[in-house]
């Protein structure tokens, strides 16, 4: 089946869930989750989680914002921001306003004069910094210098590509987020014949999901057999 048969489906975003239960925890990523947790005693006034694209860096986000919240004697409301939406004229507001901060995405093309301004900030003034990215910090090729000399100096901690049994935790819950159950066997069949990424387990997902509305059918084997072999021969747009 090709896209244009999928025209007529309606696409519904998914309810995604960001509680600590919520969480499914491995050996792949229980160091960054242990880490996370941590606060307020981490070593360095920031950290950084890094990892593939829908490995749960921003679960984790939330996570640490829901922390703060528990562990302040106030409450305190943890804004998390993408790293590439900062700009120096925000600079002084988001300290200002944040004591603790969560910056996604970090990459190399982030305005860096801003994003050094804030980790200045926010080191001497006192205050507490959670980055998220797909590599360590230390390996990003910034174009300034001194930024990147200060990030190098970040904890980064690892979330690792995932084991079966987390595959299938993490299939089960993708598709609960979009109200559907699916079989255990089936399940068991995406995990058998997938690539082993958070991403692909996500594309699996979507896609199905998508096949499902369009025929208006249950998620069954024959479904997910085809959505495997459509993101397999890459007959979807816009695949990673």
């Amino acid at each position: 089946m090709n896209n244009s048969q999928l025209q007529g489906s309606f696409a519904f975003k998914p309810n995604v869930m960001y509680l600590r239960p919520d969480f499914m925890v491995s050996t792949c990523n229980a160091e960054a989750l242990k880490a996370v947790e941590s606060w307020p005693t981490w070593p360095f006034f920031a950290l950084s989680i890094y990892g593939p694209k829908g490995c749960g860096k921003t679960h984790l986000a939330h996570i640490f914002a829901d922390q703060v919240a528990l562990k302040c004697s106030k409450p305190i409301k943890v804004k998390i921001i993408k790293a590439s939406d900062i700009k120096m004229s925000m600079v002084a507001r988001l300290y200002a306003q944040n004591p603790c901060l969560v910056v996604e995405d970090v990459t190399q093309k982030v305005d860096n004069q801003a994003l050094f301004h804030l980790y200045n900030l926010y080191h001497n003034e006192g205050g507490y910094l959670l980055f998220t990215s797909k590599w360590p910090l230390a390996r990003i090729n910034f174009d300034l210098p001194d930024l990147k000399s200060r990030l190098k100096m970040v904890p980064n901690v690892a979330i690792l590509e995932p084991d079966d049994s987390l595959l299938e935790a993490l299939i089960v819950k993708l598709f609960s987020d979009r109200q559907i159950t699916v079989p255990a066997d089936v399940v068991r069949y995406i995990v058998h014949n997938m690539e082993r990424s958070f991403s692909y387990a996500i594309k699996v997902v979507e896609r199905a999901d998508e096949l499902s509305l369009c025929l208006k059918r249950a998620v069954t084997l024959p479904i997910v057999k085809q959505a495997i072999y459509d993101i397999s021969h890459n007959t979807q747009p816009d695949l990673f």
